[in-house]
């Protein structure tokens, strides 16, 4: 079947309109041939307004290190990281004028911080900038104690006595049984923690004091009326980003918010903003055929993982832009990307404006395959059946027999979509805020379909 039909078997499309990027800019020229190798002196850099920091534009996010097996440490839990591997594209990203790194507790099922202090320690502390997360986001690590020792186990795990920049990991998330409001509460504020950050900050521990957002946008307004008010001072805010959700978050799910809307409110109060899922756990990275002959026609050169970050990082208001960079290929072109950025220009902008229209038409599962939502308690692999089910949607003739076979080597039968109970113990955990037992009938639903035709 072709990809429509594919489409219209598992749900139906969608329409709408697009709207300019206020911060692109127009540029003229052509870009000369790109040499193997960037160039450290040409990295983009970006003016932290508070410290005077001067950040490299790309930013690694330590989430999807290699491991000595197959996968990454986000997705084989049983897997050792490789920490040569790490230490050698770390080793890169330095010397080639990367000097923003991005960790958490939670990263790597727990191993991030500590592979990124392995790797990091090596090279004078005054060479990068670190960035981690106070990911209590379990119950029990609410109590003051419990989150006080982790940030002190992080500063332990990453071999240093200050965290240039904090954050307070997916705020406007819920718990079971709380809404957002009462889970940040817990959180952050009836254990006094939020106030024992700032005197972290005071003291040095902490260099800047943020938080990254993924959830109730009532949240995120309350922070920055707190930051208005000058209840809190927010120094940087990570939001997600991408030409995709600048306009067509909320379309893909009613209760996510449009990237405009976050960077504008951030940028107006003169906020730096850090950019995650520039990529969308890659699924901008891979694009549909006639997805794809567009862009070669704007730029044959061009690959869509280039586009999307020349998107993300042109807005002047962003400090850096991160990319979970597993694989040294990866790292060498989104250096080169970044060295130097070439804003999108306004002729580019509306080009993509179009595409993300198209892409929106596909109506595919937006997983960034975080694995926040792993492990199911009855053994789904949640992450592979939305990829699989992401990626035959950019195919243009996908026959039956094939999508059913590919499904089966994607994902075990005993972890596919069938044997999805609707049990919601996944719902909370999901930063996309997706409905996912429902999503999981919807692809059981097809399967059986197939298996028809």
């Amino acid at each position: 079947m072709n990809r429509r039909d594919f489409i219209k078997h598992s749900t139906a499309a969608v329409a709408g309109t697009s709207v300019l990027l206020t911060a692109c800019r127009k540029e003229s020229g052509v870009r000369s041939q790109e040499s193997a190798e960037s160039n450290p002196s040409q990295m983009t850099l970006r003016i932290n307004p508070n410290t005077g920091d001067r950040v490299s534009l790309l930013g690694f996010g330590m989430m999807r290190l290699p491991t000595t097996e197959t996968g990454t440490a986000r997705e084989n839990g049983d897997a050792p990281i490789d920490q040569e591997a790490v230490n050698e594209m770390v080793d890169y990203a330095l010397a080639h004028g990367v000097n923003y790194f991005d960790t958490s507790p939670v990263y790597c099922q727990g191993h991030s911080e500590e592979a990124t202090g392995i790797a990091l320690s090596r090279h004078p502390r005054n060479s990068y900038f670190i960035a981690t997360k106070l990911s209590n986001f379990s119950p029990g690590a609410w109590p003051r104690k419990e989150s006080q020792a982790m940030l002190r186990r992080s500063l332990e795990y990453l071999r240093t006595d200050y965290i240039d920049y904090l954050l307070l990991h997916s705020i406007g998330g819920s718990s079971k049984g709380m809404d957002a409001l009462q889970t940040f509460n817990a959180r952050y504020m009836e254990n006094g923690i939020l106030d024992w950050l700032v005197e972290q900050k005071e003291k040095g521990v902490i260099r800047n004091l943020g938080f990254s957002y993924h959830g109730d946008i009532r949240i995120f307004d309350m922070l920055l009326q707190w930051h208005d008010e000058g209840k809190y001072h927010w120094d940087f805010v990570q939001i997600q980003l991408n030409y995709l959700d600048w306009n067509y978050a909320k379309r893909n799910n009613p209760r996510n918010t449009n990237a405009s809307y976050l960077y504008n409110e951030l940028a107006k109060r003169g906020i730096p903003g850090v950019i995650m899922e520039p990529l969308l756990g890659g699924r901008l990275a891979k694009q549909p055929t006639h997805i794809l002959k567009e862009m070669k026609r704007a730029d044959i050169n061009a690959t869509p993982a280039e586009w999307a970050l020349r998107y993300a990082g042109t807005p002047e208001k962003i400090m850096t832009v991160l990319s979970g960079m597993t694989y040294m290929e990866h790292l060498k072109e989104n250096c080169r990307t970044f060295s130097p950025l070439r804003p999108i220009s306004t002729e580019e902008n509306t080009m993509l404006m179009h595409l993300a229209d198209e892409i929106c038409n596909l109506n595919a599962i937006p997983c960034t395959a975080c694995n926040y939502c792993m492990p199911c308690p009855y053994g789904l692999n949640i992450p592979a059946i939305f990829s699989h089910y992401n990626n035959m949607l950019t195919e243009e003739n996908v026959p039956a027999r094939r999508w059913l076979n590919g499904y089966d080597r994607a994902v075990p039968k005993l972890r596919q979509a069938d044997h999805c109970i609707g049990c919601d113990h996944c719902i909370p955990h999901c930063p996309q805020r997706i409905n996912i037992p429902e999503e999981m009938q919807k692809i059981d639903n097809l399967v059986e379909q197939l298996k028809q035709s």
